[in-house]
Formats: structure tokens, sequence, C-alpha cells
């Protein structure tokens, strides 16, 4: 089973010092607690998509990129990517692209987003949400699954003859995730085309993320996934915890009074009693979360809410080593000894999914690619140092005389660029290739300058 946590990048005032951190702390936090979660097991970290204060990542690719480098192990997430108000060729593009920086190591966890206006922000209008999720992921799986797309919908420009680059890393697309609290379309759109679902379950009593669970795996059976107990899924939650359950409590209480998601409504007691945000100790997160699997059955997925509300940075790291070293430990073994033989202990992976396409034994091609190129990069290497180490300053080879720039008058009128270029060389696009005439790429440079000055002088704006 996965265990991991995620963040949706608020910028909340720490209610016991008045601090509020900036965009370049809550970055820098972030990428700091993704590494640590990785240090103590985790296995997820997701980082959701927001376009309006207080929340700074709008960009989720971008940072989980920077993640991607600085980890080896971790699996990155979004939580979620706005499945209505992006477009579904950037999504496919960044996601693939995400893919290759990763080494595979990524999924996509698609949402509606709730905050209304943002919708209007991107040229779409909330009341269409449910119609915008249904037909852009539709367009999204196309541009994945072929290779050329003729596409016509209600929302976007059609496509015509239109490939999405780069194409999925090994033929596999990340896999999909359909995030949703309330919504039961999405549910039915998780079991419609056998994706995973993960229920947000952070505000919601229990008995409803059971209905929609149950919904989500009915569908997923009726659509010829398999049968309904082996549907992917995954549930969200929050945990504060301390050695002391009353310490925990007296801890995170203004936090809790405070938080932008959850403040200045019921109290916490309230919220602990009807939803599954645990605030204890060790050993009664342990029990909270177990008990999950009585309503909505085995599942592959936690995720744990660790950063908001204005929880500073330390005491984040201190959260994620006591998840590390005191609960998860205790959670795989206990989840996987109650687990139906028949159900899968994890969500589809990268190599999983790759090997059922290529059989067993097929090294991913980014893998392959990048040691070739390393392979070369070092050869380089190795005849650079011998150069430097054999070559004395009296052999060193002399620089070529330079040569005056040519005139626009050498090279004739400019105008006629576009058939010499029409005769150019196939062997390169740039510099000498376009420009038979020049005898390398810094006269053509050259000759390009002096078309400039010539026009700027002339006004043309050429």
């Amino acid at each position: 089973m996965q265990f991991g946590i995620f963040s949706v990048s608020d910028l909340t005032t720490n209610p016991v010092t008045g601090h509020t951190p900036d965009d370049a702390e809550r970055i820098a936090n972030t990428i700091t607690m993704a590494k640590h979660a990785e240090e103590v097991g985790l296995d997820v970290f997701a980082l959701g998509e927001h376009h309006n204060p207080p929340f700074w990542s709008s960009s989720p690719t971008t940072t989980l990129a920077r993640i991607a480098a600085e980890t080896s192990t971790l699996t990155l997430s979004t939580a979620t990517t706005l499945i209505t108000t992006n477009d579904p060729v950037k999504i496919a593009e960044d996601y693939a692209m995400l893919q290759y920086m990763s080494n595979g190591r990524v999924d996509l966890m698609m949402g509606r987003g709730n905050t209304g206006p943002v919708y209007p922000w991107f040229g779409q209008d909330i009341r269409n949400g449910i119609a915008l999720a249904v037909e852009n992921y539709a367009l999204l799986r196309r541009l994945w699954d072929e290779e050329v797309v003729d596409w016509q919908g209600r929302f976007r420009t059609p496509l015509q003859g239109f490939t999405s680059t780069p194409r999925p890393l090994d033929g596999v697309p990340p896999l999909v995730w359909h995030g949703s609290i309330r919504s039961p379309e999405i549910a039915e759109q998780a079991a419609y085309y056998g994706d995973a679902f993960l229920h947000n379950h952070i505000f919601w009593p229990r008995d409803h993320a059971r209905k929609m669970i149950n919904l989500y795996r009915r569908r997923w059976e009726f659509h010829g996934h398999g049968p309904a107990k082996t549907a992917i899924v995954g549930l969200g939650g929050q945990v504060f915890m301390r050695k002391n359950s009353q310490d925990a409590i007296k801890e995170f209480r203004p936090f809790f009074d405070n938080a932008p998601v959850y403040g200045h409504g019921p109290s916490l007691e309230e919220f602990m009693e009807l939803t599954p945000l645990t605030v204890g100790s060790p050993q009664q997160v342990i029990e909270s979360v177990l008990l999950s699997r009585e309503y909505v059955g085995d599942y592959q997925r936690q995720l744990f809410l660790m950063d908001h509300a204005g929880l500073p940075l330390k005491v984040v790291l201190e959260q994620l080593d006591l998840l590390g070293e005191e609960v998860l430990p205790v959670l795989r073994r206990e989840f996987e000894a109650m687990r139906d033989p028949e159900v899968p202990s994890d969500p589809p992976t990268h190599a999983s999914r790759v090997a059922a396409l290529h059989g067993e034994g097929y090294r991913s091609r980014i893998a392959e690619a990048t040691a070739q190129a390393e392979a070369i990069r070092a050869e380089r290497t190795a005849e650079r140092i011998e150069l430097s180490g054999s070559t004395t300053a009296a052999e060193a080879p002399t620089s070529a005389p330079t040569k005056a720039a040519p005139t626009p008058e050498e090279f004739g009128s400019g105008d006629s660029f576009g058939v010499r270029i029409a005769g150019a060389g196939q062997d390169s696009v740039t510099g000498a290739s376009f420009y038979p005439r020049a005898g390398s790429d810094e006269e053509a440079v050259a000759h390009a300058d002096a078309l400039l000055a010539a026009a700027e002088q002339r006004g043309d704006q050429r």
C-alpha cells in the first residue's frame, strides 16, 4: 500500500507567531518537505494547483520537475490538476514531459476545482464544470492514445492532424486519478475509463466517503474492468501528532481555528468526530486510519495533508518523522495482513504498466537514452583531459585571422532570402546552410546583423 502527503500550497499566517511566509519561503519549504518525505519512507508527494491567493502553486509541473531531480523513489502527483480550466493539449504535453524528467515517476490527479472566480479567468463558466471535465478528459485520452488526432468539441477550437509531443514515455501515459470530494459524476468518469479514484476525505463524514467509493466500485465492475473490490482507490486525510494526545490538541487548535479550509466553522472536536481528521498520539492516528478499511474496503493509496494552516516547516518535518518512524510500519503491516489476496496492494506503477505492454525485461527508453548520453559525455570528458594534458602552449593551435564582416551587398538583396532558403542544404536549420554564399555560420550571423542594421536605419522594422 502506498502512503504519501499532499500540499494545497497555501500562504497562511502562523497564528502563534504572526509570521506570514512569502512565495519564496513556501516554495523552498515544499521542496524540502518532499525530499524529507522520501527520506522517512513515504511513497508519494502530491501538489495542488491554484491560481488565486492565498496559494502559490500555479504551475505544479515546474515544482514537481525540481523535486524529481532531487529524489529517486518518490512518486510525484498533482492534487489536483484542473481539467476544467486547463487546455487538455497543454496537459498532455506538460505531463508527458514530466514523465521524462522523472523517469516515469509521475501520476496525474484530475479535478474540477471549486473556486468560482478561476473559471472566467481562463475563459470558462463554473456552471459547465462537469461538462468541461468530461469533454476535456476525453480529448486528453485521445491525445495520449493516438498519434494523430482530429477532434471537434464544444469548449475549444478543433484539432486537425494534431500530434501531441513528446509522446508518453515508453508508450504509457501517466496513471490518472480522478479526485473528488462531492461529485458522483467524477466517480462515474473514473470508473468508465478504468482509472483510479481518490476521495479527498478531509471535509465530509465517513458515510459520504463510503457512498462515493461504493458508487465508483460498482460502476468500475459494470464497465468491465474487473470485480468491484479490485478498483483502484485512494483517500485523502489529515493528521497531527504528538507523543501525548493532549499536547497535540493544544498545539494544533490555533492552526485549525484559523485554517483557510477548516477554520471559522465547527470546533476541532466536532470536526474530529464527524470526519477522519485525527489530532492525537501516533497510536490514535493508526487506529483512525485503519478504521477507513471498514467503510471503503481495501484500498491502495493514503495521502495526508501535513503542511497547511501556517504550520512552520520544523513542525511539519517533525510530523513526517513521527509518521515514518511510528505510524507507517504499523499501517503497512496491518493493512497487508487484512487485505483480500485478490485485491492489489499498490496502484499500477509506470514499471508495471510498461511490463504489461512490452513484456518483462523491457528497459525504459529514457534510461537507455540517458545511459547513452552519459557515455558520450564521459568519452568527451576523457578526450578533453587527454588533450589538455598533452598540448603545450607552443603547440596550441592559433586562432584563424578575423575576417571583416560582409556587407548586405556582398550577399545580394535581403529580399532573395526565401529563394536561397529553398535551395539550402538539409544538414542544418541555422547559419550557413541558409546562406549558400556564406563561408561559415559566423559570416551568416554577420550578414543577418547587417540586414537588421540596414532595416533599422530605413525604419521599416523588417
